[in-house]
C-alpha cells in the first residue's frame, strides 16, 4: 500500500479552477463592456441587469471552482459547489471512483455517499493520485483499516 501522505493536505483540481476563474473574468468583463456599449434604447436597469448576470455567472463558477478536500487529524472536510460537510475518519468506510466517473464518492457508515468534487475524474494523473493519498488515508485511520 501507498504511504500515507503527512497532514494536514488539501486536494483540489487545477485545470477546473484555472478554467472557471478564467470564465468568470471573462464573463464579468464580457458583461460590463456590453453594457457600456448597447444600443441607446437600453436604459440603466437594464444595463446594471447585465452586469448583475456577469456577476451570477461569476459566483456560480466560484462556487464550482472554490471544491476541495482537506484531511487532517481529526478526519475530511469535504467542499462542494453548494455544501460543506465535516467527516470524522470512522465516518468513512471506503473511497471509490470508477474510470469515466467525474468524481470520487466517499462510502460512509451510515450507509450514504457522499461526492467529493474537490478530487476531479478529468484531471486524470492528478486525480489518480489525489485519490490514492485519500485512499492511503481511509485505510490507515477511517473504518476501513479493520479490513
Amino acid at each position: 500500500m501507498t504511504d500515507t501522505p503527512t497532514l494536514p493536505v488539501v486536494w483540489r483540481p487545477r485545470t477546473t479552477r484555472l478554467i472557471a476563474y478564467v470564465t468568470a473574468g471573462v464573463s464579468v468583463l464580457g458583461m460590463v463592456l456590453l453594457a457600456v456599449i448597447v444600443a441607446p434604447q437600453f436604459k440603466t436597469f437594464d444595463r446594471t441587469m447585465m452586469v448583475l448576470f456577469g456577476l451570477l455567472m461569476a459566483w456560480l463558477l466560484h462556487m464550482l471552482a472554490r471544491c476541495r478536500v482537506t484531511a487532517d487529524e481529526a478526519g475530511v472536510t469535504v467542499v462542494n459547489a453548494f455544501r460543506t460537510r465535516r467527516l470524522e475518519w470512522a465516518e468513512i468506510v471506503d473511497v471509490n471512483m470508477s474510470v469515466g466517473e467525474p468524481w470520487p464518492t466517499l462510502d460512509l457508515a451510515d450507509g450514504t455517499s457522499l461526492g467529493a468534487m474537490g478530487i476531479n475524474g478529468a484531471e486524470k494523473d492528478l486525480a489518480a493520485r489525489q485519490l490514492t493519498e485519500l485512499q492511503a488515508l481511509v485505510h490507515a485511520r477511517g473504518e476501513a483499516r479493520d479490513r
